[in-house]
């Protein structure tokens, strides 16, 4: 068992390597250029995107997305990982007044899969709460854990499965697991419908967003 989660995160290690390669060699999110001579562009994390009003899913920030994320004017960040925050981001947070919550996660590769239906349904709690808006949702690499958490929450807007799955896939991509769609699709939502929250009244297709398609290329 300890070998399979070396070789896990080795695995994770490299993916998110290329990824962020991938990531470099294509545009930049520009957001206000605020000078001439392509000074001021927004580099924003990996796989970021537009979840609903007030609610942002990504890949790990690095420094370099700092002043991206400060244009968002983040209350709150969700954290699906077990390991510490960084120094630097812990300092970004600090800096401007972003509270962090922190679910750790473990990245479980098919067929070793144990998905934490309890945490997920204490980090949907926390996005939800409209004071903690807006408010950032990441993993490593804004992918699977990001996608089951986005995904549950999909299913209290009342989407149809079909569209909760296609959203997963298009952050995913080659990497989607049938585990994780499983999760989603058996998860209970009954124990969060009585919270009060404006993304419960949305479903898909009253909210559009030119960010809600993931920038990675």
């Amino acid at each position: 068992m300890g070998v399979e989660e070396d070789s896990s995160e080795d695995e994770e290690d490299e993916e998110l390597e290329e990824d962020v390669k991938a990531f470099h060699s294509g545009r930049l999110f520009t957001e206000g250029e605020k000078s001439t001579g392509g000074e001021g562009l927004y580099v924003p994390p990996l796989n970021f995107a537009m979840v609903d009003c007030g609610v942002y899913r990504s890949g790990f920030p690095d420094t370099a997305n700092f002043g991206f994320l400060e244009t968002l004017k983040l209350r709150s960040v969700l954290y699906l990982c077990p390991e510490p925050y960084p120094e630097a981001n812990l300092q970004f947070l600090l800096s401007n007044g972003i509270k962090l919550f922190q679910f750790g996660l473990e990245s479980c590769k098919e067929p070793f899969v144990n998905i934490p239906e309890d945490k997920i349904r204490e980090a949907l709690k926390i996005v939800l709460d409209a004071r903690n808006h807006p408010i950032l949702i990441h993993c490593k690499r804004g992918k699977h854990r990001t996608g089951c958490v986005v995904g549950c929450l999909r299913k209290l807007q009342k989407w149809c499965l079909s569209s909760i799955f296609d959203e997963y896939q298009r952050f995913a991509a080659a990497k989607a697991r049938v585990s994780d769609q499983r999760f989603m699709e058996l998860f209970d939502t009954s124990s969060l419908k009585n919270l009060p929250s404006p993304l419960t009244l949305r479903n898909v297709g009253s909210f559009e967003s030119p960010y809600l398609a993931p920038i990675h290329q």
